[in-house]
């Protein structure tokens, strides 16, 4: 990142506290997930029953669980694998989903028309229950939920750069690169690639909380990560089953993990689109 880049991030986050807010939280989720071995106080899958469901306190700062492991531990080691899952779905989603929008609006034609058609009929899928059925027939390992939520992504990042991609292709930069020889994927991927990723931006953050999202929701009903892996969906399902009995600190705090992250991912959208944008640099 060039020096004026970084001085114009500096500016954006001053002016816009919500967004430095919002910053500091992603980085924070990121320090935690890496360093989870060492933030840890406890052992997130060692269980001792004499010590469940305890309430928080000084030895256990959010309580313990039915098998009495300790809570604060597991939301560490879960973030790393929530995060983890989300990274690799929306990275993997952007890539394919660039190129392949971007090439389909630079060519234009029936290449534009059935790779649309095709978009428009996964979207008109509810694209959790098509998370579900993946994962089903797949399997529920990690790579495999990847994939699911990779996939059900794709269509976001193929629509959106295929339309900035279309609207640009036959600008007067574009013509003087293809006059000048440029080979058509290389007039894409040097020229026009980088000029919607900006706009994409936004859409990345978006799509990064809502994959933290997805992974939870196939946790919760039993197709994501399997026990005793810490995981905030998982988390929440065993602690729904004794909320009755008053012990809300096993939903309470899992469900307030996975609301800040994923608020966070959203707030930041505005503030990389600020950011990476040259039209806002003023």
């Amino acid at each position: 990142m060039s020096a004026s880049t970084l001085r114009h991030a500096g500016y954006v986050l001053r002016g816009n506290p919500v967004t430095a807010l919002a910053a500091a939280g992603a980085l924070a989720l990121l320090f935690v997930a890496v360093f989870a071995d060492w933030l840890a106080p406890h052992d997130p899958v060692a269980s001792n029953v004499a010590n469940a469901l305890r309430p928080p306190s000084a030895a256990h700062w959010a309580g313990t669980d039915q098998l009495g492991r300790d809570i604060l531990s597991r939301l560490i080691h879960a973030a790393r694998i929530d995060l983890a899952i989300a990274f690799a779905a929306v990275s993997l989603s952007f890539l394919l989903g660039a190129v392949i929008g971007a090439v389909c609006g630079y060519l234009g034609g029936m290449t534009d028309r059935v790779v649309g058609r095709v978009v428009d009929v996964l979207m008109a899928f509810p694209l959790f229950v098509l998370a579900m059925a993946l994962v089903a027939a797949l399997g529920n390992h990690v790579q495999n939920i990847v994939i699911a939520t990779a996939f059900i992504n794709l269509p976001f990042y193929i629509r959106f750069a295929r339309a900035e991609v279309n609207v640009r292709r036959n600008l007067g930069w574009v013509e003087a690169a293809r006059a000048s020889g440029e080979p058509h994927l290389s007039l894409v991927l040097r020229f026009l690639l980088p000029n919607v990723l900006p706009a994409m931006a936004v859409q990345i953050s978006l799509n990064l909380g809502w994959a933290i999202l997805n992974a939870a929701g196939l946790s919760f009903i039993g197709l994501g990560i399997t026990p005793p892996t810490p995981e905030w969906g998982i988390m929440v399902a065993e602690g729904a089953r004794f909320i009755t009995a008053g012990h809300w600190w096993l939903v309470a705090f899992p469900g307030l993990a996975l609301m800040l992250s994923v608020l966070c991912f959203n707030l930041l959208g505005d503030g990389l689109r600020d950011i990476l944008d040259p039209r806002m640099r003023t």
